[in-house]
């Protein structure tokens, strides 16, 4: 089977496949999780807000799929404490609060991180001192969970390729290719602009927002099947809210639930859930964006008195949400997904989130093992063991002995923490790194506890092969540092350079094109702009 896509949806269909033993490809026309996969809110979570518009199933999933990440990826999948606020004249009430909580729990039975509590005015301010305390009533305090998008992306790709499938990064599908009538592969175009040809017996169709343009491919007449809608988050500095635990809050501007999260030293405020009619690579916050999440937070914090200059970074991303004519609001679309098959054959999976990636991804697997049983009379394979096989990195739960390990490389705690947050047990690859190469333990950049051997790292192991991969999606230098990542990224495009046998003039050019995707800072609001991919697959 080939797959086009490889956001967090198209990776997890390539493991799932590749562990029922089927030969698997997967093509993508820019970096593992570039567009919607590394732009979200950095949740797996249960789906509170989901009760409201009464998608109970969908609840009961996510809590589901939430405890088989925190078990297979337990170092990028972490338990988060959540408190939810509720002041006078809030939609949500602490009658109604109470009544979502207690049913959010018993949709998770023996799923739930831990059980709810309802505080009232007093031991919510003590958890929560900075919290508005004009109006307030009490509130919840409950456990989700939060991860590292584009590495659980990433790591999820490892294990597909661990188990046999091919990936191909900045490989476009430019066209598909038929034969009687039905899709059997794709013409594909690699970053030299060489042309070829990738035949499969079924393709799959998982480009989430531009998974409309790739159908019609296949059908120019297809109807859209998506309603695109963008999701915004900025980032600030933590101290200016001084909260501990997520925040859940409803805006006082329209209603909606929303979050803070914290960050490390930072925290980020998300999402809106705003129509998005343009190309999806062009998704950026806008100044009405950015506006509406500060006016928010500043209403649950009044101390804080944020401001567009106490943005240190934002971004968006477009969800490709299956279309529901029914919906009026951009909030009510459903979050269910969907599989189609297409007059040529070609199978298409559109909606999910994140959180259930997983469960998406073998119910997508099923049916290519029905299409092929039907066509061709081929057995059906068992389902994979996706919920079990830990993904690499996640082998072991209890860290401490490799904390040690990086430890007495003389690496300091910040760079220990930062090491097993990003690669649980495979922090120990990057020490041996170290260990060969001391130059190779200098951090990349002052303000920022990584080091250099991890773009090594990268570049051999994790399909890194621009700059940005490393400094956006890897480790999130580009978000995390005030330059974005400025003053490291000479010295990304040297050691990419010297792994992937660069010239002197190919390190100028990563180097341009990195500097042509992250401008010196401009003014808040303008977000910062991917470089379009060359075809929308």
């Amino acid at each position: 089977m080939l797959i086009i896509g490889g956001g967090i949806t198209g990776v997890g269909i390539a493991r799932d496949a590749a562990m029922r033993g089927f030969r698997t490809a997967l093509v993508e026309a820019r970096d593992l999780g570039a567009g919607t996969s590394s732009l979200s809110s950095r949740l797996i979570h249960g789906g509170l807000r989901y009760l409201e518009q009464g998608h109970l199933r969908l609840v009961r999933e996510s809590t589901r799929e939430r405890r088989t990440l925190l078990h297979i990826a337990p170092h990028l999948v972490r338990p988060l404490p959540f408190v939810f606020p509720v002041h006078q004249g809030d939609r949500v009430p602490l009658w109604k609060l109470a009544a979502g909580m207690m049913l959010y729990d018993l949709l998770a039975p023996l799923r739930n991180v831990r059980r709810h509590r309802i505080l009232g005015k007093r031991a919510l301010l003590a958890e929560e001192p900075m919290l508005r305390e004009r109006g307030l009533v009490g509130g919840a305090r409950y456990y989700d969970a939060q991860c590292d998008d584009a590495r659980l992306v990433v790591a999820t790709a490892r294990s597909a390729m661990l188990h046999g499938a091919e990936i191909a990064t900045y490989t476009p599908a430019i066209g598909l290719e038929r034969s009687g009538g039905e899709v059997r592969g794709a013409v594909i175009e690699d970053h030299l602009m060489r042309h070829g040809q990738v035949r499969a017996s079924v393709v799959v169709n998982a480009t989430g927002p531009w998974t409309d343009t790739l159908r019609r491919f296949e059908d120019a007449s297809a109807r859209p099947l998506l309603r695109r809608t963008r999701g915004s988050h900025v980032m600030v500095r933590r101290e200016r809210l001084g909260h501990t635990a997520a925040i859940t809050l409803t805006s006082p501007i329209d209603g909606r639930v929303m979050f803070v999260l914290p960050w490390g030293e930072f925290s980020y405020i998300g999402t809106t859930d705003t129509d998005a009619p343009g190309p999806p690579e062009a998704a950026v916050p806008t100044g009405e964006d950015v506006l509406y999440l500060l006016r928010s937070a500043n209403s649950c914090f009044p101390q804080a008195h944020l401001t567009e200059e106490d943005v240190v970074s934002s971004w968006a991303g477009v969800r490709a949400l299956v279309a529901d004519d029914g919906a009026t609001s951009e909030s009510d679309v459903s979050r269910e997904h969907l599989i189609q098959r297409g007059p040529g054959g070609m199978l298409t999976i559109v909606g999910g989130k994140l959180t259930t990636y997983r469960a998406m991804a073998s119910e997508l697997v099923d049916a290519v093992a029905d299409e092929l049983t039907r066509r061709e009379g081929r057995p059906r394979p068992d389902r994979a063991p996706t919920d079990k096989d830990p993904l690499p990195g996640g082998e072991a739960a209890d860290l401490a002995p490799m904390r040690q390990t990086v430890l007495e490389l003389g690496l300091g705690e910040e760079t220990a923490d930062h090491l097993l947050r990003h690669y649980g047990t495979e922090a120990a690859a990057i020490c041996n790194l170290g260990r060969k190469d001391r130059d190779l333990l200098a951090r990349l950049h002052p303000g920022h506890p990584s080091i250099e051997a991890e773009v090594i790292h990268h570049a051999r192991r994790e399909l890194a092969t621009r700059i940005d991969d490393v400094l956006v999606r890897r480790v999130h230098l580009h978000y995390e540092t005030s330059d974005h990542g400025a003053l490291a990224a000479p010295r990304v495009a040297e050691l990419l350079g010297r792994e992937l046998d660069w010239d002197a003039e190919q390190v100028l050019r990563e180097l341009e094109q990195w500097r042509a995707f992250n401008p010196p800072a401009g003014p808040p609001g303008g977000g910062e702009t991917p470089p379009p991919p060359t075809t929308p697959a």
